[in-house]
């Protein structure tokens, strides 16, 4: 009688509750009715109430589904589903040799093809890439050993521990770290790397307290052995001609310390440098900047057009091979940033397609392969897109994206919203806790060593012993008739290529 009791009356409770929800929901659904027909912001809402909203929330999860259930291995932008477990395998260490034919279709405009010799290289033959000197006037050159180095991420961009496996691993990799803008932190120090101190139009970390260049805090910088290089900022590729604002509650006390702002105020970056204002201050700044600290300087900068460069050169004959920049950074305008405004990511600045022979071009025309390097960066996150970079004319490779995807990044396209689920660019420190600095590093030391051996490979196949040595043509360009024309046949080279001299 008593077990009837209770089930009785937990029946009817469970009744009561459940009639309670359902309640609950229907008065739920009518108060968003009445909100979505009296609000005037959103025409689908107003039209059709509560079922509108569903839109945005499938347009959210979109983004995953399309990721993760929709998209083929080569249809993902900015890069697809086979260029990302390529890396993943490669940084973890394991084989990441496919079967049973490429995915990749060969027949697409501007797929590269390299040309394989009947008498490939054969490995007791094979080099490893000498150390190229950068800097032969400076009272401290650098000799750069790695043809395959990470370009410029500042920190505040990206996470502590992100910056700590990042310099860590460049120094088991033996490769250079580039700061970004964002100035020289202990953490980029702290793996004991080769650091190429980037100086961004607001002079972060060598700036006075107006913001101009400092010679002191050049000379603090320079102090570091560690600090190999200079490299002003002229332009990057996801946003040329635009500078950025710090907002001030991400200006922490160790923040403004690093880049030299007051703490708690935004910082707002020029979009140019504003003392520069035509070639010949170009070239006085670098020379500044090398003379003050002794060490290489060169730029970094998007390529739109070759005239301004023709002019540089002009002008660096008429000065003297010794007022040359000692590197140019070429940027592509497809590259990267946590974010930037989509038409100038999206329509300014030429390709590294196109900008990377156009500067090797007027470079080489002027003789000038010797004294400037180039360094190619944009998007080069394969064996294969380095490879056709020294084809092109690079004497060095720099990636960023790449070696974010060492880190563990899924592209998530969260980079600027402080919601990284891999804790690579977020400062949320629940998430940050994710990243496991020491595991992390060596990710980054396998990925620079298959990357390093894949172009190796390829160029091995072509018939030449080290990377350096390639040309144009050895790399076939698929034009849109479908068939393949030899890169050397489309650019002519400019001048004489003595990249292995």
């Amino acid at each position: 009688m008593f077990a009837d009791f209770f089930i009785i009356n937990g029946l009817s409770a469970l009744s009561t509750l459940f009639v309670f929800a359902i309640g609950l929901f229907l008065l739920s659904l009518f108060v968003l009715f009445v909100i979505d027909v009296t609000q005037t912001h959103d025409a689908v809402r107003r039209n059709y109430p509560v079922i509108g909203r569903f839109r945005k929330l499938f347009t959210t999860l979109g983004e995953f589904f399309r990721q993760y259930f929709f998209a083929m291995d080569r249809e993902e932008m900015p890069f697809n589903r086979a260029e990302r477990d390529w890396i993943e395998k490669s940084a973890e260490g394991v084989n990441n040799m496919v079967a049973f034919g490429s995915t990749r279709n060969l027949t697409s405009i501007g797929t590269p093809i390299f040309v394989n010799h009947p008498f490939p290289t054969l490995d007791a033959d094979a080099l490893n890439p000498p150390c190229v000197q950068i800097g032969q006037h400076c009272r401290t050159p650098y000799s750069a050993h790695s043809i395959v180095n990470i370009s410029g991420m500042s920190y505040g961009a990206l996470s502590k521990p992100a910056v700590r496996a990042l310099s860590k691993g460049a120094k088991m990799a033996g490769c250079w770290m580039n700061t970004g803008e964002g100035g020289l932190s202990p953490y980029h120090l702290e793996g004991g790397c080769d650091i190429v101190f980037q100086i961004g139009t607001a002079k972060y970390g060598v700036r006075d307290e107006d913001g101009n260049l400092s010679d002191e805090k050049l000379k603090e910088a320079a102090a570091h052995e560690q600090v190999r290089m200079f490299e002003l900022k002229l332009s990057q590729g996801a946003k040329p001609g635009k500078g950025g604002i710090l907002p001030g509650d991400k200006v922490n006390a160790e923040i403004a310390k690093i880049r030299g702002i007051r703490e708690g105020e935004a910082s707002i970056s020029p979009n140019r440098h504003v003392e520069l204002t035509c070639i010949g201050d170009i070239l006085d700044m670098i020379a500044h900047i090398r003379g003050v600290t002794g060490k290489p300087c060169g730029f970094k900068t998007v390529v739109g057009d070759s005239g301004w460069l023709d002019e540089m050169f002009t002008e660096i004959t008429r000065r003297g091979i010794e007022s040359a920049p000692d590197f140019i950074a070429i940027d592509g305008g497809d590259g990267g940033t946590g974010a930037a405004p989509m038409p100038l990511m999206d329509n300014v600045g030429l390709p590294l397609r196109e900008a990377l022979l156009m500067a090797a071009d007027t470079r080489d025309k002027h003789g000038l392969s010797k004294r400037i390097r180039l360094i190619a960066s944009g998007k080069l996150i394969t064996p294969a897109e380095a490879a056709w970079a020294f084809c092109a004319g690079a004497d060095f490779v720099v990636t960023a994206r790449g070696f974010m995807f060492a880190l563990g990044c899924i592209q998530s396209l969260k980079c600027n919203k402080n919601t990284c689920p891999t804790g690579i660019t977020t400062h949320d420190r629940r998430l940050q806790k994710g990243l496991n600095v020491e595991e992390k590093a060596v990710r980054v030391k396998n990925f620079v060593e298959k990357l390093r051996y894949g172009v190796g490979l390829i160029a091995h196949s072509c018939g030449v012993p080290e990377p350096r040595l390639l040309r144009r043509h050895h790399v076939r360009v698929v034009q849109d008739t479908g068939r393949s024309v030899l890169l050397s046949d489309l650019y002519q080279p400019a001048g004489e290529d003595t990249r292995a001299a």
